[in-house]
């Protein structure tokens, strides 16, 4: 989850006074290399130093806190239990009461002997998988495999292990196999491969053509362990690429987070990605990569980056060399991807060279002019769509997204108020703000959103350790818009999302509709540069601390941590009876209230009340909503079931079994509303000269058009217009009076 970060320097300042009390004691350490247990050991003190003294409640360093760490570390290193034995595990057990020791002592015991013993172990599993994909699986013996790692035991021996090994590898591999066998009966048959289905972890399927028709058993016995073999190599390819460091930021934030789930710390390159992520803007050549083997191959463009521009690098290329300016070329094969991607980032206006290997097998040379790179997936966007000869502009916003280095920079509060402006010059009479997934970001930004749409008042409540709650206020009586509104969230929507909804809410401003309730993350983060508190640092880049500084709370009082925000229209969906909330974490910080703030109700929608019944009558009586819920019930109970078949004949009754079930539920994915979504007239213009910004919006689009939340959501819209009111108004009254009747 992105976290709310509240960049308020009053606040900020205070902390630092607290901490640069005790800066000498982290000055003139000694230069720290990779995987140096000096600056290890300074980073640890720095660590726990700052977040006991910054954090809102920081918990006690004790056994208790000792246990989370252990389990939570141990996890982390190897979630499937295929790396570790029970021996290991009996000898690191011993530690699980000492952690808080070591910590205060400054002692790497623990993580040196997890450490060098994963390694060990990692090593020794190379050649585990390699074995069992060198002869083919005999899916004919009668046997199972449980994928319930969290309760499942360590092998005990060697050969346990191995044979863990085996059984996962030949569930993944009959998957494919049965998959692969499903589609040559339907290609003999006539049936065309559905490109888009998803297969069943979510990715896109393997599809055959008309050569595979002929194909044996054996070949798609080979094919499978080929690819699983393929796929295992470039997971340990990844896995070499990690250093002793990557893994001591695994054990750092093992100890970070049990303070608070959003306790993080960023090591350096993480820091860099996450000021990305926040920003939404880097500097660069706008290129997206990913490692194949050995090589970094370009995987997407950027629109509107300058490598895009340039026309000249393509998705598919494979970078073999890179150059500054005129300077030398460096050879990239082999390298680390991150120390790739560094090569290729740089300052905006400065050339970067790179030889590349086109998919043709030509090699050539393209230099690229460095520049701003927007990421635009990540800024707010809109869409118009007319429903009974009305207009209606759907915003989504993806994050609440800032520049904390420059303020002349755009942000999420900008950008929602320029939307705003486009949508009311084209003349809609209702606007519904989609926060679903959106997992937060800036608390500026979500103050400057709430006040487009009230007059003026407190948007939220905050209260930092030991001090008196501060209030946040929309201070300009502008109303930007003053119609009707509604905004979409959902269990994703997290910290600054629940914010914008718990404030429109309160204010009756408008009416949430999603999920029953939001995540309910009601905390504060800021994010502290480490490398700040050590005098004469020659240690290298420290990274960087986000820890829980502050609560926040509605204007009601009521904080919206666990809690979350409640919609006034709660409609089933998928995810509605899985474990994923901020309630389910075991060590997140408790619900509380505070005094309310002083606010007046939005009394400019007369009929409010009515489209909230309205809207809970369509989804009680809608045969859609209530097939989601059922289909939502059903992925709860799957989510139970651990153990599967690697016979081939009970699998695949299995397999049957399940699709014959999902087919029932397979409409709500092939659902189509009868609307048509546009982009706004500046967009259009754009689109000409932007075949990828065109497919984009135009891929947004039909996604909206299958989208029966943000029908329901124009529905109320609908519902809201004047010219509804007595409609409603009628229909509520007539159905009051035929209950009247019946009692009678």
């Amino acid at each position: 989850m992105n976290a709310i970060i509240q960049h308020m320097k009053r606040n900020y300042k205070l902390l630092l006074v607290v901490l640069a009390l005790c800066v000498g004691l982290f000055s003139f350490m000694p230069k720290g290399d990779p995987g140096d247990p000096e600056k290890d050991k300074l980073l640890l003190e720095l660590l726990t130093f700052v977040i006991e003294r910054g954090h809102y409640d920081p918990a006690v360093i004790d056994d208790k806190f000792s246990k989370g760490v252990y389990k939570d570390y141990i996890e982390a290193l190897d979630p499937s239990k295929r790396f570790f034995l029970q021996s290991d595990i009996d000898e690191f057990v011993k530690y699980e009461t000492q952690i808080d020791d070591q910590i205060k002592n400054k002692d790497l015991a623990f993580f040196n002997l997890t450490y060098n013993r994963l390694m060990q172990r990692i090593a020794e599993s190379k050649d585990f998988y390699k074995e069992v994909l060198d002869k083919p699986f005999d899916y004919s013996v009668k046997e199972d495999f449980n994928t319930d790692y969290e309760k499942l035991p360590y092998a005990k021996t060697v050969a346990e292990l191995k044979e863990k090994w085996r059984k996962q590898i030949k569930l993944s591999t009959l998957s494919s196999l049965t998959d692969k066998l499903k589609m040559q009966e339907d290609l003999k048959n006539g049936v065309v491969n559905d490109k888009n289905k998803k297969d069943k972890t979510g990715k896109n399927p393997v599809t055959l053509s008309d050569k595979d028709k002929n194909k044996t058993f054996e070949d798609f016995e080979k094919e499978t362990r080929e690819s699983s073999l393929k796929s295992l190599n470039e997971y340990f390819d990844f896995i070499n690429d990690l250093d002793q460091n990557d893994w001591f930021s695994v054990y750092v934030n093992a100890i970070a987070t049990r303070f608070d789930p959003h306790t993080n710390y960023f090591p350096p390159d993480e820091k860099e990605r996450f000021d990305v992520s926040m920003s939404g803007k880097l500097e660069g050549i706008g290129a997206r990569l990913q490692k194949k083997n050995d090589y970094t191959e370009v995987s997407e463009l950027i629109s509107g980056g300058p490598a895009w521009r340039g026309k000249e690098l393509e998705a598919g290329d494979v970078i073999m060399k890179v150059a500054q300016g005129s300077q030398d070329a460096v050879d990239v094969v082999g390298m680390h991807l991150d120390d790739v991607v560094k090569k290729i980032k740089g300052p905006k206006g400065t050339e970067v060279r790179l030889t590349v290997k086109k998919v043709d097998g030509t090699i050539v040379v393209i230099s690229i002019i460095r520049d701003i790179v927007e990421i635009e997936e990540t800024y707010a966007k809109s869409s118009i769509v007319e429903k009974n000869g009305v207009k209606y502009g759907i915003i989504y916003l993806p994050k609440f997204y800032i520049d904390f280095e420059n303020n002349d920079a755009r942000d999420a509060g900008k950008d929602m108020a320029i939307e705003v402006e486009r949508l009311k010059k084209e003349g809609v009479q209702g606007i519904a703000i989609d926060l679903r997934d959106n997992g937060g970001g800036s608390l500026k930004t979500v103050v400057d959103i709430a006040g487009l749409f009230i007059e003026d008042g407190p948007i939220v409540q905050i209260k930092s350790a030991g001090k008196k709650k501060e209030v946040l206020f929309d201070r300009d009586k502008k109303i930007q818009w003053d119609g009707p509104l509604v905004i979409m969230q959902n269990s994703f929507s997290a910290s600054a999302s629940e914010i914008l909804a718990a404030a429109i809410q309160d204010y009756r401003r408008g009416i949430i509709i999603g999920s029953k309730q939001s995540y309910g993350k009601g905390t504060v983060q800021n994010v502290i540069d480490l490398n700040q508190f050590v005098r004469g640092n020659s240690v290298g880049d420290l990274g960087a601390l986000k820890t829980t500084t502050q609560k926040f709370y509605r204007i009601t009082g009521g904080s919206t941590q666990l809690e979350g925000v409640s919609s006034d229209v709660a409609i089933p969906d998928r995810y509605a009876y899985l474990k994923m909330g901020e309630r389910d974490i075991d060590n997140a910080m408790p619900y509380d209230k505070i005094d309310p703030a002083q606010f007046n109700f939005w009394d400019k929608q007369q009929n409010f009340d009515a489209a909230i019944e309205s809207s809970k009558k369509r989804i009680a009586e809608n045969p859609k909503f209530k097939l989601i819920d059922e289909n939502a019930k059903w992925i709860d109970d799957r989510n139970k079931e651990n153990v599967y078949s690697l016979n081939i004949d009970q699998f695949k009754a299995e397999q049957n079994a399940i699709e014959e079930k999902a087919k029932k539920y397979k409409s709500i994915a092939d659902y189509q509303n009868s609307l048509k979504f546009n982009s706004l007239p500046y967009e259009l213009e754009a689109e000409k000269n932007d075949s990828s910004l065109k497919e984009k919006r135009d891929r947004w689009h039909e996604s909206l058009s299958k989208d029966i939340y943000v029908e329901e959501a124009l529905n109320v819209l609908d519902d809201l217009q004047p010219k509804k009111a007595g409609e409603i108004k009628k229909n509520m009254v007539t159905k009051i009076k035929k209950e009247k009747l019946v009692k009678s």
